[in-house]
């Protein structure tokens, strides 16, 4: 977010042991006021300099439900310089696999997707349909599971409210549910939240919906990723909890996961500058 400082905080960090389990916490960094800069050698895989998909790979960032695209302010005004920078909308679409098509449309060639929230859905789905076009994978506040019953129950509830026109009662209900409980009083935040949602109006949002409804389980997925995949996720996000980050990161081989203290659903947006540096990281190496 454009202007906003974040105070310095610790980061968590959750990697995977050699023998693929997870383990304690690895190591805890601090990331307040300062981006972790790209070195200038060249990144090295396991057969020396990482081939062009890497090297040439088109960083793409997928909102979630009720953003757009200025969700990613503070990585976009960072990360413009360590890759091609992409940022689609998903407001048009009301389907996983055209918002998938949006994504593919956006650039030519790999890609390394991150996608938050919603957008991580989207991610799955682009596994599902074009896994040679994906360089690297970031996974940020979101699950590999469908809707329960209860929380399709809730959804159409929500799209009856927006419909209704009720859809400014429907942001306002949901904004504190999002972000750590310390933060609802941050008004700048806030502003900013409630600010993008109603900007993507009553109408996206119901088609935002309809995508996060009809999303299939991608569990059974989850083993089959063969790129590099980062999994971030607030320690105190109540949307989507880190039991949900853990058991994505259990069953991708070689997942890194790292949990956000003093953060809720809204990590990009909550702990920008830890954020980003994270996706500086991962973009770095293999």
């Amino acid at each position: 977010m454009e202007g906003f400082s974040e105070p310095v905080q610790a980061i968590g960090t959750l990697n995977r042991a050699p023998n693929g389990k997870l383990g304690g916490p690895a190591r805890r960094a601090h990331a307040g006021g300062r981006l972790i800069r790209p070195r200038r050698s060249p990144i090295l895989g396991a057969d020396g300099p990482v081939g062009a998909q890497v090297a040439a790979a088109t960083l793409v960032l997928i909102h979630g439900l009720l953003d757009d695209r200025h969700m990613w302010a503070h990585q976009r005004r960072h990360l413009a310089a360590c890759a091609p920078l992409a940022t689609p909308d998903i407001l048009t679409e009301d389907t996983l696999d055209r918002a998938a098509e949006r994504v593919l449309a956006s650039s030519d060639g790999p890609l390394a997707v991150a996608g938050f929230s919603m957008g991580g859905y989207v991610v799955f789905e682009l596994l599902r349909r074009a896994p040679q076009r994906l360089a690297r994978i970031a996974l940020i506040s979101t699950q590999a599971r469908a809707d329960t019953p209860e929380k399709s129950a809730e959804r159409q509830r929500a799209i009856a409210s927006a419909e209704a026109g009720g859809y400014e009662d429907v942001v306002d209900a949901a904004l504190p549910e999002v972000v750590h409980p310390d933060r609802v009083a941050d008004r700048t935040l806030m502003a900013e939240l409630r600010t993008m949602a109603l900007r993507v109006g009553p109408e996206a949002y119901v088609r935002q919906q309809k995508i996060v409804a009809h999303r299939p389980d991608s569990r059974p997925d989850l083993a089959a990723i063969a790129c590099p995949t980062l999994v971030i996720c607030g320690r105190q996000d109540r949307l989507t909890p880190p039991a949900l980050s853990e058991e994505m990161a259990a069953a991708i081989p070689g997942a890194r996961l790292t949990l956000l203290d003093e953060c809720g659903h809204y990590a990009p947006m909550e702990r920008p500058f830890a954020t980003t540096a994270l996706l500086q990281q991962w973009l770095r190496h293999p």
